[in-house]
């Protein structure tokens, strides 16, 4: 459960995947943006604000001409299949649910029931398998339609699995954290469609900063574990601990700005349509994320 700066949706791989396409003979994404330029800032981090031209590749000024041909990113395209991969998830995430042994223990001396949850080990498996998929989806945008919905199903089952693990201690529990992730990704949403809350570039540069840090004390936590020790702010359910997964849990709400600010741009100027499946996969790993963090915020507050 290590946060980081969403690897998928980047504006450099949009910029890189856009740029790739205008080669003669590949994809053409069909730009139509004013003057041919890129937008000042988003797409081209050289780009001073305000600038009238943007710098494309080396030494051009301007983006290569337009051409007619091909079609472009829609952002109906991108949440039609952010909608398959998060129903491909959740249908895997069944399978690894019910994959799980859940084991009567007994009772505590308050009468509650005790149940030990274990997985099988070809769950972990399907971590590992996970990982790598994410890493060649990120390098390979263009194979997104084909590994984006296996990655579904794979983190499907690995997220049914943990899921079982946490609803076994903590009965209800997951109810809970999948109706405030879907309750969060909405609201967040609205936010951005209605205006109500815009991705400046000061916003931005705050969201960036606290998944860093918090990255940074995942990490030390992860070292620190393989030293037979952890750090109690991240795992304990003491005030402070509590206090550090609502930060998170905030961060990663807040990280869903960026992604819908992403694809707003991607569209906006148009990058070529495979994108869409890109866009939708970096949108999955944002929401697993923020499902994962409420779900420890989740057993803090029950422990």
């Amino acid at each position: 459960m290590v946060p980081m700066t969403n690897p998928a949706l980047n504006p450099k791989i949009f910029q890189k995947e856009t740029a790739a396409n205008q080669q003669p003979g590949a994809f053409e994404p069909g730009w139509g943006s004013p003057a041919n330029e890129l937008p000042p800032g988003m797409f081209d981090p050289n780009a001073a604000a305000g600038a009238s031209a943007a710098t494309y590749g080396a030494g051009q000024a301007t983006r290569p001409p337009a051409t007619t041909g091909g079609d472009t990113m829609r952002i109906s395209g991108t949440m039609t299949a952010t909608g398959i991969l998060l129903l491909l998830l959740m249908v895997a995430g069944v399978f690894g649910w019910q994959a799980v042994d859940v084991v009567y223990e007994g009772m505590t001396a308050s009468g509650e029931k005790v149940y030990s949850a274990n997985p099988p080990a070809w769950i972990f498996l399907a971590w590992i398998g996970t990982f790598v998929l994410a890493m060649v989806t990120i390098f390979k945008p263009r194979i997104a339609r084909i590994t984006g919905p296996i990655y579904a199903v794979g983190e499907g089952l690995a997220l049914g699995s943990i899921s079982a693990i946490f609803e076994a201690q903590y009965p209800g529990i997951v109810v809970q954290a999948v109706l405030l992730t879907f309750g969060v990704f909405i609201t967040m949403m609205v936010l951005f469609a209605t205006g109500t809350i815009r991705v400046t570039q000061k916003l931005r540069m705050c969201i960036l900063a606290g998944m860093g840090a918090i990255f940074l004390v995942y990490l030390v936590d992860i070292i620190a574990s393989l030293f037979g020790s952890s750090l109690p702010i991240v795992n304990s359910a003491s005030p402070v601990g509590i206090g550090f997964s609502l930060i998170v849990v905030v961060v990663a709400s807040l990280n869903l700005l960026l992604n819908f600010d992403f694809i707003k741009t991607a569209v906006d100027y148009k990058a070529p349509r495979y994108m869409e499946w890109f866009a939708a996969f970096g949108l999955m790993l944002a929401l697993v994320w923020l499902y994962l963090e409420i779900l420890r915020l989740l057993a803090k507050l029950r422990n």
